[in-house]
């Protein structure tokens, strides 16, 4: 819930915020999040302190989550690969207690359409984790006024496609290996991603 304390600066005073009409201190998307299981979890912007536990998430990652070459298999490569990500683009991060357990990507910074790349720990994969992801980066991409997010998928992925479709996505270039698509960034999506908790469908 919502509190109405105003000044205290705090925005939520529980995990049942099921009820919660939001605040001047919210973000663009509430952060709380109760996946699939029942586990609570945050998403908030990347910090620095954040880069170790991130490069262990992403040295736990199995071949099968692996797609188009992402995440590169060495620490060094990914460790390279989250410093150009950080210091080129924007990223948001899903936490469970101190763990990384989830990441999410725009870059360049100063694009208008922006590419994404969005990656969750395998044990906590199918649990609406990647969805959450997502809507919290339209949120945010309509809070620094992107115009779209371009996304590439492996053409073979077709429960991925599937999700992004379902989101909003649409196919703008395919070739024999993988899809590029696109999501515009207008109003009824970016309001609705950016609609408190008691207010969405």
């Amino acid at each position: 819930m919502a509190d109405r304390s105003g000044d205290a600066g705090v925005a939520c005073d529980g995990w049942d915020y099921s009820g919660c009409e939001g605040t001047k201190y919210c973000p663009p998307r509430c952060p709380r999040f109760v996946d699939g299981d029942g586990t609570a979890l945050l998403v908030r912007p990347y910090e620095p302190d954040y880069r170790d536990a991130l490069v262990q998430m992403y040295e736990a990652i199995d071949a099968d989550s692996r797609t188009l070459g992402l995440p590169p298999e060495s620490r060094e490569g990914i460790e390279d690969w989250l410093d150009h990500l950080t210091s080129n683009g924007w990223n948001l991060v899903a936490l469970a207690g101190d763990d990384v357990i989830g990441h999410i990507a725009a870059a360049p910074l100063d694009d208008e359409e922006p590419h994404i790349v969005v990656f969750v720990h395998h044990a906590y994969q199918n649990r609406g984790l990647g969805i959450e992801l997502i809507r919290q980066l339209i949120a945010h991409a309509d809070d620094r006024d992107h115009g779209a997010l371009v996304l590439t998928v492996a053409a073979e992925n077709e429960r991925a496609r599937t999700v992004y479709d379902n989101i909003g996505f649409d196919v703008s270039d395919r070739l024999a290996t993988e899809i590029t698509m696109r999501l515009a960034i207008e109003e009824p999506i970016a309001k609705q991603v950016r609609l408190p908790p008691a207010e969405r469908p």
